[in-house]
C-alpha cells in the first residue's frame, strides 16, 4: 500500500469516526420516551403535593382515574370533588418552547440540552385533550346516576404555554382560587359522596 494511500485511509477513518461519536453523542443525549413517561410522573407527583396544601375541609381528591364510556378510554390525572363541582386537573411537565394555537390537534415543542442540541417534537394540545375529559367523565357520572357540572384545565407547571386560554391554569395559586369559586350549580352532600364512591373505585 502506498504512502499516499495509507493517508487517505487513515483520514476517511477519522472522519467516520467522528460522524459516528457525534451521532452517538446526539442519540444519547435526546431524551428517551422513559425519561419524558418519567418527567410527567415527577411533575403530577409535585402538582398532587401542592395541591393538597391548599385543599379545604370537604375537598377530596382522587388521582390517576381511569374512565372508560361508550368505547371511548381517558385517564385523568387530579379530580377533586368538593361543594363547588367536579373538577378535573390535567398535569403537564412541558420543558422547552411551545408553539400552537388552542384549537390545534398537537403542539409543537423545541427543547435545547445542555449540551448545545435541540430537537423537536409534537405533543398533544392539552386544551383539546381537557375538553374531550370533561364529556367523558360528565358521560360517566351521569350513566352512573350522578349528573354533576364538570369543569377541567391543563395546569401548566412551567407556565410555558403558547395560547391564554380559561382552560390553562399556571400556579398552584390559580387551582385554589378556580375550585373554590361558588357557581350556580353547588353540590350536596349527597351528591358529594355518591361521586367520590364512584371515583373513588376507578382512581389508583
Amino acid at each position: 500500500m502506498s504512502c499516499a494511500t495509507s493517508v487517505l485511509t487513515v483520514a476517511i477513518v477519522a472522519v467516520l469516526t467522528l460522524f459516528f461519536v457525534a451521532a452517538c453523542k446526539g442519540f444519547w443525549d435526546a431524551p428517551s420516551k422513559g425519561a419524558i413517561r418519567r418527567a410527567g410522573r415527577r411533575g403530577e407527583k409535585s402538582a398532587v403535593q401542592a395541591i393538597r396544601q391548599v385543599m379545604r375541609e370537604g375537598d377530596r381528591m382522587f388521582t390517576n382515574v381511569c374512565i372508560e364510556i361508550d368505547g371511548r378510554k381517558t385517564e385523568l390525572d387530579i379530580v377533586i370533588v368538593n361543594k363547588y363541582g367536579v373538577f378535573i386537573i390535567e398535569v403537564k411537565n412541558y420543558k422547552g418552547l411551545l408553539s400552537g394555537g388552542e384549537n390545534d390537534f398537537e403542539w409543537q415543542k423545541i427543547k435545547t440540552t445542555d449540551a448545545g442540541n435541540t430537537y423537536e417534537k409534537t405533543v398533544k394540545n392539552p386544551i383539546r385533550q381537557v375538553k374531550r375529559q370533561i364529556f367523558l367523565l360528565a358521560r360517566f357520572l351521569e350513566a352512573n346516576g350522578a349528573k354533576a357540572w364538570v369543569m377541567g384545565y391543563a395546569y401548566i407547571i412551567n407556565a410555558n404555554s403558547p395560547v391564554k386560554s380559561e382552560y390553562l391554569l399556571e400556579s398552584i395559586d390559580e387551582i385554589a382560587r378556580t375550585i373554590h369559586t361558588p357557581c350556580r350549580r353547588m353540590l350536596g352532600e349527597t351528591a358529594i359522596d355518591r361521586i367520590a364512591y364512584l371515583l373513588g373505585a376507578i382512581s389508583q
